[in-house]
């Protein structure tokens, strides 16, 4: 009598072993099923108060979105990098080719064969069949793995909510997508061509996802944006062998607020989307390791001179930290969303968009040293 009793015992602890691997297996990978209601907002910026972005209209259940104004696009040609108007720049130096890809937000695509003149822009994404067909990208990134070069960019639908936060903000879909391309010039085409597949949870704002590959796993180390709750947060989640979904759930890696140099947006009279929302900003992930050795990551938030670039670096030498905030920012006079890249010639670069004053942003790009155990900055590249 007493062997079914263990057996069924054995029985209980398998189930739960099983049902403790099982999230891993059975994630949804959708967005969300019923959209939330829009709802009041957080207080209106004053008049004339500095911000980033307009307001947002959102429509109401049953209402067709709004037409948004388009930026023109510019004329096709061949330009000085002084010339471009561009967000989050990235370029990837593609060794096969010997030609530097520069895309930034909006997706509009340059190459140029020694960074000096920039040619485009050229279109290489392709939506088609997916929720994002028709909505700007931001911040995309090019990555080449395994053969196959591969397109991270952040789309966001804002006639699809995900949350209503009273007296704050209406959060919309924002999700970093992978797309894919036999070639560094495109087309690329969504890995996963589900319409509402979602390759973070579908309830997360995520944005500004990045790529970054330890011990044989490739990682996606993303923002959880500050709009939705408040600290905004870095966060990774591992990914399949062939980057189709994430593994696991995901995982912190630190607040905004951790950082010293970090300013919450509304002791500094920043208002985003012309809403005067309190919070601390988490933008732009690259990681990075010194010639030492060290693994280190660029992000950016606003401090106390507007938008500005940060560096943490990871006290365990593995993207599971503890990660360690440098006390001031790595630049720190309204700019931001930088990113190395090596030359052909092996030199290191930092590239960065910068805005003047009120102008536009525009990239800008640096020299940068790696020898030691800190990433150092030089001086303006031309």
């Amino acid at each position: 009598m007493k062997i079914p009793s263990i057996l069924a015992g054995i029985s209980v602890v398998v189930a739960l072993v099983a049902g403790a691997a099982g999230p891993s297996a059975a994630q949804s990978h959708t967005r969300v099923k019923v959209p939330a209601t829009p709802g009041e907002q957080a207080p209106p910026a004053d008049p004339g108060q500095k911000g980033f972005g307009g307001p947002i209209v959102v429509p109401r259940p049953g209402q067709k979105p709004p037409v948004m104004p388009r930026w023109p696009e510019p004329k096709f040609g061949t330009f000085p990098l002084d010339d471009l108007v561009m967000s989050d720049p990235f370029v990837f130096a593609d060794e096969k080719t010997r030609t530097y890809y520069l895309i930034g937000s909006g997706g509009r695509l340059y190459k140029s064969p020694d960074l000096k003149m920039w040619t485009g822009p050229y279109s290489v994404i392709d939506l088609k069949g997916t929720w994002m067909d028709g909505h700007f990208v931001a911040a995309p990134e090019i990555h080449h793995i395994r053969g196959k070069y591969y397109l991270a960019g952040t789309w966001n639908d804002h006639g699809h909510l995900i949350e209503n936060i009273p007296r704050r903000y209406n959060v919309p879909t924002n999700q970093t997508q992978l797309l894919v391309a036999d070639s560094p010039d495109g087309p690329y085409k969504p890995l996963v061509q589900e319409f509402d597949f979602c390759l973070g949870p579908g309830d997360w704002d995520i944005i500004d996802g990045t790529l970054y590959e330890e011990d044989g796993v490739t990682y996606m180390v993303f923002v959880h944006e500050w709009t939705q709750i408040i600290d905004g947060t870095m966060d990774y989640m591992p990914l399949s062998q062939d980057l189709t979904r994430r593994t696991a759930e995901p995982t912190t890696i630190f607040r905004a607020s951790e950082a010293p140099w970090v300013k919450e947006m509304n002791s500094i009279g920043e208002a985003t989307f012309g809403l005067k929302m309190p919070g601390w900003v988490t933008d732009g992930p690259q990681l990075f390791r010194t010639k030492t050795g060290r693994l280190g990551m660029l992000w950016s938030s606003w401090g106390e001179n507007r938008y500005a670039q940060g560096v943490a670096y990871s006290a365990s030498g593995s993207i599971k930290g503890p990660w360690i905030q440098e006390k001031e920012p790595l630049m720190g006079n309204n700019s931001g969303h930088g990113m190395l890249f090596r030359t052909f010639d092996g030199q290191l670069l930092f590239i960065v968009h910068h805005a003047e004053g009120n102008g536009p942003r525009k990239p800008q790009i640096w020299y940068a040293d790696d020898s030691g155990d800190k990433l150092v900055l030089g001086d303006r590249y031309r």
